[in-house]
């Protein structure tokens, strides 16, 4: 299979993963055969990549580290906790029901289940999903991401759930902001985006009052957004005055924020935004969590194509977790872009003189 952009895509090609709705459920199955309407619609519905069959890469499997159903889960549980603030009429005095709590700290034990029994590199684009809500799926995203980054730090099972559970609900305070701002489809004012950045303090009220939830888990929603050298909200910390669960939380929510499709504006590949959080290093973001972060993702989505510094052209068919930005590339093409008599590997872990140059734009 090959991942390419939708853009790209030709009728008559076949799917070679299943592209699912944003609460699991199969929209297109895999190896339906596109037409210019389906692409049409796609392209509508903000879908920039698809895994495409391809003679080339036929026997190459992409596994997602999060099951299906622990993604479900996720999705329902973040829906119905959040819509239960949305309704309230006095949202930061909302009490979570009994079971939505539990909920959550289910979907955590699941998320943390996943990635403890399967500690490869998260592959970003392993699954093809909708979102109608970008919220949802951002917090999901950021409690893989938190959770990743928290178990290669060593954090213990229990920093690991306060920390898991923050980031599940670390944005529920924009349920407290106006709609017309919030869904805004572009870029919004500077008016609107101060009204926008009290999200964090809406948040920590909300959780702070919550029976359950601890109490460093409401300080993720509330300094989630503060930076090292002070120039974050909502109180302007710096360096040690953030927590460290906070710390962790800005790289990932920047992260997934970067290499999320928006209205007005295309997703990033993993390293290119990777480049932009190594940039911000020891100015928004402490290295170390930077670092350790650039260890959980696979930095080149597998069936992503790129060109060598050799000059040939080939496909990421495998990632090593110690060294992300060497991945495994499977060469294709000669320099000349002619084909290669025979399709072979290149480990670039091993083979250090070699580079990769150019990748295939997803845009």
């Amino acid at each position: 299979m090959r991942l390419i952009a939708t853009s790209r895509c030709q009728p008559g090609m076949l799917l070679a993963k299943p592209i699912y709705t944003e609460t699991g459920s199969v929209l297109l199955g895999k190896d339906v055969e596109l037409t210019s309407g389906i692409l049409k619609r796609l392209n509508q519905m903000g879908i920039d990549t698809l895994y495409i069959r391809d003679k080339a890469t036929e026997d190459l499997l992409v596994e997602d580290v999060i099951s299906d159903e622990t993604r479900r889960m996720a999705l329902r549980t973040i829906h119905d906790g959040f819509s239960e603030i949305a309704r309230s009429e006095v949202k930061w005095r909302t009490r979570f029901s009994g079971e939505i709590l539990q909920n959550f700290r289910d979907t955590f034990e699941a998320i943390l289940s996943d990635l403890k029994a399967n500690r490869k590199a998260l592959n970003l684009l392993t699954n093809i999903y909708t979102y109608d809500n970008y919220i949802y799926s951002h917090s999901f995203n950021v409690a893989i991401y938190a959770t990743a980054l928290g178990i290669e730090q060593g954090l213990t099972d229990k920093e690991l759930r306060e920390l898991g559970l923050g980031a599940l609900l670390h944005d529920i305070g924009k349920m407290m902001i106006p709609g017309e701002i919030l869904y805004k489809p572009g870029k919004v004012t500077d008016e609107e985006y101060e009204v926008i950045k009290k999200h964090a303090e809406y948040g920590f009220d909300i959780l702070r009052n919550q029976e359950g939830v601890p109490l460093l888990s409401a300080h993720c929603a509330f300094q989630h957004h503060e930076r090292m050298d002070g120039s974050g909200y909502p109180r302007g910390l710096k360096s040690n005055e953030i927590h460290h669960f906070a710390k962790i939380m800005g790289v990932c929510d920047v992260f997934d924020a970067l290499t999320t499709h928006r209205v007005y504006r295309k997703a990033m590949l993993p390293h290119e935004a990777m480049e932009i959080l190594y940039g911000e290093s020891n100015k928004h973001f402490e290295e170390k969590y930077v670092l350790g972060f650039r260890k959980t993702v696979a930095l080149y989505p597998i069936g992503l194509t790129v060109r060598l510094s050799t000059g040939e052209f080939g496909v990421v068919v495998d990632y090593n977790r110690q060294i992300p930005a060497r991945p495994v590339v499977r060469i294709l093409k000669n320099p000349d872009g002619s084909d290669v008599e025979a399709f072979y590997e290149i480990d670039l872990s091993k083979s250090l003189h070699t580079m990769i140059t150019e990748c295939e734009t997803l845009l």
